[in-house]
């Protein structure tokens, strides 16, 4: 994936979720769009270095946007956008190999039996569907692991739910957890944060879901998912 230019400044306060304030490498402090839902822990640290684009789009009223934090155990992307295309591109070219097969991708795909979409719908050449939903995983707690969420998800709950049906009708359902930390060498879900959402991980899991994480690599002009990593519970 081609990142757009960025321009680096340092981090002074993320607020109002949507919002942060960054100084620039002149020295002038400038209010940034945040693409990011989540508490952002670890990643929004006072005097971090931060990375951000530049939009020259006159309707928006932030032209820039939060892109990258620096910490002390490696780059975050916290445009957690960012996640479906990493994902997308992988896909494509057959990386994830536990999906390789599924030629046909079409994103943004409308859940069968309720309300709202998954990330993918992926199908081989004898139609099998394999449902996909994609989460963004920033959150470093130590020695290299990575949890989801940052903060109680209700909505990420529910995806489980769904890929959970999507099994009990006969199809494949996969959810990837993409690691934008680059410190993050295995992810497991955040018990002590959301214990609903790990009990129900657990539980669709044993009902036939499918788990699997990815790690990212970035030089801050690209960025790609480069390996899979474990995934725990």
């Amino acid at each position: 994936m081609n990142l757009p230019e960025l321009q680096k400044g340092r981090l002074l306060r993320r607020y109002k979720r949507f919002l942060a304030d960054i100084e620039t490498a002149e020295g002038k402090a400038i209010t940034v769009h945040c693409p990011n839902t989540g508490a952002m822990t670890g990643c929004v640290d006072a005097g971090s270095t931060a990375y951000y684009s530049v939009s020259d789009n006159p309707k928006r009223k932030y032209s820039c946007t939060l892109e990258f934090v620096e910490t002390t155990v490696g780059l975050v992307s916290v445009n957690t956008g960012r996640a479906n295309t990493l994902v997308g591109e992988a896909l494509a070219a057959e990386q994830i190999m536990s999906l390789a097969g599924y030629t046909e991708i079409k994103a943004e795909s409308k859940i069968p039996d309720g309300g709202g979409r998954f990330d993918f719908l992926a199908r081989n050449a004898e139609q099998a569907s394999a449902f996909i939903e994609v989460k963004s995983v920033t959150l470093y707690t130590e020695d290299g692991a990575g949890e989801f969420p940052d903060a109680v998800s209700e909505r990420a709950l529910k995806h489980v739910h769904a890929l959970k049906r999507m099994v009990a009708m006969g199809h494949r359902g996969v959810l990837i957890f993409c690691a934008q930390h680059c410190g993050i060498s295995r992810v497991s879900p955040a018990r002590s944060i959301d214990p609903a959402y790990a009990q129900g991980l657990e539980e669709a899991i044993d009902a036939g879901i499918e788990v699997y994480a990815a790690g990212c690599v970035t030089d801050l002009k690209t960025m790609r998912i480069d390996r899979a990593i474990p995934f725990t519970l």
